[in-house]
């Protein structure tokens, strides 16, 4: 049942602006829809909030990467206490958020309609803690693609001249930190929050890497502004993309409402030890790009290729002139 405040314009006879202020703060406060449920008018009360969101993301960069966010040198000694810290904040923040994340299992507007069904109210603060443990023990396993995803920017950039300048200065690494965070909260089926954390590192690095991607080992983005990398695609192990790739979607497939049809593969899969230029778009969740292929800048590709292709565009025309001398 659809709640709405009901504005009172009796609290608005005063004087101005005060009451002018008044009159369009009732008329504003009866926009909002104050019932929990998925809805375009929705107050958002009862979702996870961005900001703390955003804070345990923070704390996981800076456990995968000691001292890179929070600016505070760790000695090797204190590093076990330093972990153990950092845990216990990241546990405290995400355990409110993805329990308040949680029921959009069941009142999202895609699950409803799909029919989802609540569970059993007392099963959501052990449906909680299950996840979280769940995370936790895949941080190591997250650290050592970490790892190989240095090694690969050391590797694939001659401009790279030691691996704490990768560590420290290369926005590509934070995207793809980032995403294996929020990737591991998307397996477990989270709503919401990994959206919130892949979104805020697009803000701060201009690489839009969505949350159920799934990328393998030893990957590099180089410069990283404006890749785009969507839901369904699958990245092998030991690519490297450069600035402005797409790995996008076709024209959707419509359901009968008219919607786009979900949970369907929408993007492309990149196989091992492909090298894709800068601003090459690729589409489609039927498009394959065979191992140890590459695509050259500007090309725009929407059928699969076999391994060891080399795509490229054809060469514009250029016309080069002499300047006309001044008299």
């Amino acid at each position: 049942m659809k709640k709405k405040p009901t504005p009172s314009n009796s609290r608005c006879k005063m004087g101005t602006p005060e009451s002018d202020i008044c009159s369009t703060a009732s008329a504003l406060t009866g926009l909002f829809n104050l019932v929990e449920t998925d809805a375009p008018d929705a107050l958002l009360t009862h979702g996870p909030a961005p900001l703390k969101t955003v804070d345990a993301l923070r704390i996981l960069l800076d456990v995968m990467f000691p001292g890179k966010i929070s600016a505070i040198p760790v000695e090797p000694s204190e590093l076990g206490l330093f972990m153990i810290r950092r845990l216990s904040e990241v546990w405290r923040l995400l355990h409110r958020e993805i329990r308040k994340a949680l029921p959009y299992r069941w009142i999202g507007e895609a699950a409803r309609v799909e029919g989802a069904r609540p569970p059993k109210i007392d099963n959501l603060d052990r449906e909680t803690r299950r996840i979280l443990k769940a995370f936790l023990d895949q941080l190591p396993a997250v650290r050592k693609l970490l790892i190989a995803d240095v090694q690969a920017a050391y590797d694939g950039d001659p401009a790279a001249l030691t691996f704490a300048e990768v560590l420290l200065a290369y926005p590509g690494l934070l995207a793809i930190a980032a995403h294996r965070l929020a990737h591991e909260l998307y397996r477990l089926k989270v709503p919401i929050i990994p959206r919130i954390m892949s979104e805020w590192i697009h803000t701060k690095t201009g690489t839009d890497i969505h949350p159920g991607a799934r990328i393998g080992r030893a990957f590099f983005i180089d410069h990283a502004t404006g890749v785009v990398i969507g839901e369904t695609a699958e990245i092998g192990d030991h690519v490297k993309l450069y600035q402005g790739v797409t790995l996008g979607a076709r024209s959707f497939a419509l359901g009968t409402d008219g919607t786009p049809i979900k949970h369907i593969k929408r993007h492309p899969t990149v196989k091992d030890r492909v090298i894709i230029y800068a601003h090459a778009t690729i589409l489609g969740g039927e498009t394959v790009i065979g191992t140890k292929s590459t695509i050259g800048s500007n090309v725009f590709l929407m059928e699969s290729v076999p391994p060891n292709s080399v795509v490229s565009s054809r060469h514009p025309e250029l016309s080069i002139q002499e300047k006309k001398r001044r008299s």
